[in-house]
């Protein structure tokens, strides 16, 4: 019986540290999927002269991948 608690327990701190919840951040259209492990952020930022466009990930705060183009 204890086992089975323990495991359930487990099971519902993973999906906490998996499951991103979606930010829409006013700056021209960019996304951010935030979960307590990783972030990642579909960039789309309005500038006077054209705008930024690309994807950002990070793991654990270290940034892994980005291609966000001016």
């Amino acid at each position: 019986m204890k086992k089975k608690i323990i495991i359930v327990i487990v099971i519902i701190i993973l999906l906490i540290l998996i499951i991103p919840i979606p930010m829409h951040l006013k700056d021209g259209g960019t996304v951010e999927y935030k979960a307590l492990t990783y972030k990642v952020s579909k960039v789309h930022r309005l500038f006077e002269d054209g705008y930024e466009d690309g994807i950002i990930i990070e793991i654990f705060g270290i940034e892994l991948y980005n291609n966000v183009k001016k």
